[in-house]
């Protein structure tokens, strides 16, 4: 684990371009505070920090690996943890003879990549950012994993290609490589709508993200050449008779290795502990390996926003020693600007402020904490996923009728029942589903938007990924829309960045391609039904998760923040932040301020736009105008726990 930063350049590796990469590493500081280093040759430079997990005294990067007739021939630096790596070198060694110098998962990669080539990556189970140098054949070799766990930006220029696990790094690098570092106005827009900004773009034209399941090749004064490895499908499945428990004992058994194989590490690993039952799942599995697991939890001091008594109550349930984290107001106000420093580009959920103070928290005990991000999105987990069944009526409609109930719902008033059913029962699902965030409508945005361009919607990001799965059923086609959107837009992208912040390690068993395969098999029925959902992962798990925790809904970490906004914890500190921003071109302040005073005054709920635009302002404030200067707290963390 570690943070990664590197250049391939044009015009050679001088003195100044490696003292510039080593200087850019600082801010970097936080994803690995153990070591630090660069090396390079004649036309790379290889940047790391690392945060030693795994053979702890000697995987460290870059890595030098080669077969006995050339030793060094390849050079790696490595962002992650690869799970399955004891029996990659098992393989390797039985098959090629391979031997090993470390005990560590950084060399499964470089003698794999060896021995197969590209085809490697589809052989890891993990999650990962990686690159390899070729000395001989002098190409370099950039990788992702299949879901996007871990970060990996690139920009070219005129001066090369950088690369890195943050933008940070990228843009202190962007006078040596030549880069474009205007704003780019679809990004903008997009985050405006989705409340992140999409893969593969970034709020800075000349930085792209290397996307979820995908590798690039690239050689000097060449352009990367991406290719997709990796592409989730949810083919159509059901259960034949006699079948539904061996379906679930499929289940449990991949999540069941999965965790096992999540626990490898020469460091304490713990858990992030909701109370819902992904997370209790996780934990439950984990204390099978670690029966002193600790569990970490966060919640508020207002009623109703705290589930810290449930989570307390399931880690009691399992026997696991249990660690709770309360955030202020104040405490959320003042911990915004570096959080959004850690972001790079700002992403408008409010869950990640509480994940931000729990990794926190966890990092004083541990240095490595399994979580439940992937499964709503792996077995059906959303509400949202339920639609399809309570608009299926809409189906056997003509369409001229569906289209005259939507314009019907326009005239209906705002907050009378049976509207949001019209106007969504009207629409096509890719007209009606961007994936789980959605903060501005058209109207909306155009009203505080200045360069709103109606050409530039949702459908710009959803309507490539929607063609992929034109023939399956409606909850599979959501499930796969939000793998490609909000699972690697938001939520692994606060996932990574508000651990890493505090230098901690977040794993994720359920988002293992072993997993995967299990659940892309699950059939519609046993999704979503009329009660529920997750259905065949809830009777997977009986018996694993303590039984008050099996059939709740939902969790997770939720926020109070339209009471907050409109009461005095937020609304002085909302309206000194858009008052001081320096987005008078980009956003009609006047517009948002009178956003902000409808909200406390009762006439809305814009608590979510306002979030979003707020989110932007602070990120401007401190990446563009240079105004706000967060105070980012050098590591001083011990190497192991």
């Amino acid at each position: 684990m570690c943070g990664l930063l590197g250049l391939l350049t044009t015009d050679g590796t001088g003195d100044a371009a490696v003292t510039r990469v080593g200087a850019a590493l600082h801010c970097l500081r936080h994803r690995g505070p153990d070591e630090h280093g660069t090396w390079h040759d004649a036309d790379v430079i290889f940047g790391f920090n690392r945060l030693s997990i795994i053979d702890i005294e000697h995987s460290h990067q870059p890595l030098r690996w080669g077969p006995p007739e050339n030793p060094e021939r390849y050079a790696l630096t490595f962002n992650g943890e690869i799970y399955n790596y004891l029996e990659i070198r098992a393989e390797l060694a039985e098959k090629h003879g391979t031997e090993f110098r470390t005990e560590g998962d950084s060399e499964a990669i470089v003698a794999a990549f060896h021995h197969w080539g590209a085809d490697a990556v589809r052989r890891l189970r993990g999650m990962f950012a990686f690159a390899v140098w070729d000395t001989q054949e002098r190409e370099l070799f950039v990788a992702r994993d299949p879901f996007g766990i871990k970060p990996l930006f690139l920009a070219t220029g005129t001066g090369g290609t950088a690369f890195g696990s943050e933008k940070k790094s990228l843009l202190e690098l962007a006078d040596v490589i030549g880069i474009d570092t205007d704003l780019d106005p679809r990004a903008i827009e997009h985050y405006t709508v989705l409340q992140y900004v999409p893969e593969p773009e970034t709020l800075h034209a000349g930085i792209r993200r290397l996307e979820s399941g995908c590798y690039a090749r690239l050689a000097p004064g060449k352009s990367p050449e991406v290719t997709r490895y990796f592409t989730p499908t949810f083919p159509a499945a059901a259960f034949t008779a006699g079948s539904e428990q061996s379906r679930y004992r499929e289940i449990a058994e991949a999540l069941e290795d999965s965790v096992a194989k999540h626990m490898r590490a020469d460091v304490t690993v713990g858990s992030f502990l909701s109370g819902g039952i992904d997370s209790t799942a996780i934990a439950a599995l984990a204390m099978r390996h670690n029966p002193n697991l600790i569990t970490f939890t966060t919640g508020f001091e207002r009623e109703g926003y705290s589930e810290v008594d449930v989570a307390a109550e399931s880690a009691a349930a399992i026997g696991a020693r249990h660690v709770v984290k309360v955030v202020s107001p104040a405490e959320f106000a003042a911990a915004i600007p570096e959080i959004i420093w850690y972001l790079d580009d700002p992403v408008a959920d409010p869950a990640l402020v509480p994940l931000y103070f729990v990794a926190k928290e966890a990092r004083k005990h541990v240095k490595v904490v399994l979580s439940g991000e992937g499964a709503d999105e792996l077995f059906g987990g959303y509400t949202i996923y339920r639609e399809p069944l309570s608009l299926k009526p809409f189906e056997y409609l003509p369409a001229a009728l569906r289209r005259a109930a939507g314009t019907l719902s326009e005239r209906i008033p705002d907050g009378t029942r049976g509207k949001s059913l019209l106007h969504r029962g009207s629409m096509t699902l890719e007209e009606r589903y961007y994936g789980n965030a959605r903060s501005f409508n058209d109207a909306q945005l155009r009203a505080v938007l200045r360069d709103f361009r109606p050409e530039w919607t949702h459908q710009d990001v959803t309507a490539p990924i929607y063609a992929q799965s034109r023939d399956w059923d409606p909850v599979a086609r959501m499930q796969h829309l939000d793998l490609f959107t909000w699972l690697r837009g938001d939520i692994l992208v606060k996932a990574d960045k508000m651990t890493m912040a505090n230098s901690l390690e977040l794993r994720v068993p359920f988002l293992d391609p072993e997993v995967f395969s299990v659940a892309s098999r699950v059939p519609l029925d046993q999704k979503i039904t009329k009660s529920t959902t997750k259905y065949a992962l809830r009777q997977a798990l009986e018996g694993i998760v303590p039984p008050h925790v099996l059939h709740r809904a939902k969790l997770g970490f939720p926020v109070p923040l339209r009471h907050w906004l409109a009461g005095t914890e937020l609304y002085d500190w909302a309206h000194e932040q858009i008052a001081a921003s320096g987005t008078d071109h980009i956003f009609d302040k006047a517009a948002v301020t009178r956003m902000l005073r409808d909200h406390r005054d009762g006439v809305s709920d814009h608590s979510r736009r306002l979030w979003t635009v707020l989110c932007f302002m602070i990120w401007h404030g401190i990446f563009v105008e240079k105004r706000i200067v967060p105070q980012i707290q050098e590591p001083t963390y011990p190497v192991s726990l």
